[in-house]
């Protein structure tokens, strides 16, 4: 069902891949709600993913531009408004990748190039995309940037590696530009952290996913749940909420041990300590 909660608003939606990434969730709800979208991602994404569906489907405008660019992010606000008619009222950064991770380097013995990599993509490219936006006064009054960010960057998780440092840097830039941009413009810039979400770049999750989800009171929550935060988050029911870290997780981020989590857990024991043959438990 359509409120619309964005109508006469213009958005850039950064990292929509194919329909199982959030952004496109998030473009496709933009548009149902009433705004106005542009389409962006590097040029060979373009080429790869099924961007063009989805800006056939919106009737949205797509911008090839790298994020990690300066120059590639001036074309595009520049283009953006063009295309659009106006100022920018919202934005959505959803870029990440980690080289490190792909090539199985573990967390104590990171190629510091790679890493050097990730930080750029995952979030320096949010303050350069921030940055190039203030200084060509690109966004609107009162105008809403969100970025993806994950639990990871408060906790330990095995095998997050160095994305966890990356979602550090992420939420900090969120913050110290949020204070910025909200004193100049009224521009609010917060990071919503999702659960466990079966994405192209969240494929490899399968052992946290079901972790997450019987820890979490709620469950996780879906793309197409992350998709109706992020449009709230866009709206103006949300107009002095900035800064923020907002754990959009089925209550995740706030549990210890569940009864789920704990039979599960329980079981490993038995299974453990069980001989295969007779079923009895081995106690020692």
């Amino acid at each position: 069902m359509a409120y619309n909660l964005l109508k006469g608003k213009k958005g850039i939606i950064f990292g929509a891949l194919n329909d199982q990434s959030i952004a496109w969730k998030v473009a496709e709800r933009a548009v149902e709600e009433g705004a106005q979208i542009v389409l962006t991602n590097t040029a060979v994404a373009c080429r790869m993913g099924t961007i063009a569906q989805l800006a056939e489907k919106t009737n949205a405008t797509v911008i090839a531009a790298d994020a990690t660019s300066v120059e590639d992010l001036e074309m595009l606000f520049s283009e953006a408004q063009k295309a659009l008619g106006g100022k920018i009222d919202f934005v959505l950064h959803s870029c990440a990748m980690s080289a490190n991770m792909r090539k199985k380097r573990t967390y104590d013995d990171l190629d510091y190039s790679l890493l050097d990599k990730t930080l750029d993509i995952s979030a320096i490219s949010f303050h350069k995309m921030l940055q190039v936006a203030k200084k060509m006064d690109a966004l609107a009054e009162n105008a809403s940037v969100l970025a993806l960010t994950y639990v990871a960057s408060h906790r330990t998780f095995f095998g997050y590696n160095d994305m966890a440092d990356a979602k550090s840097l992420l939420e900090s830039i969120a913050r110290s530009f949020g204070y910025i941009y909200g004193r100049e413009k009224g521009v609010r810039v917060n990071t919503i952290s999702q659960s466990p979400t079966y994405t192209t770049a969240g494929s490899g999750i399968k052992g946290l996913y079901d972790f997450s989800d019987r820890m979490s009171p709620l469950g996780n929550a879906s793309a197409d749940e992350c998709a109706d935060y992020c449009i709230v988050m866009f709206s103006d029911l949300t107009k002095k909420v900035t800064m923020q870290t907002l754990f959009h997780d089925g209550g995740f981020s706030n549990m210890g041990m569940s009864l789920r989590g704990m039979t599960q857990y329980n079981k490993s024991f038995i299974e453990e300590n069980t001989d295969k043959e007779t079923g009895k438990i081995i106690y020692g």
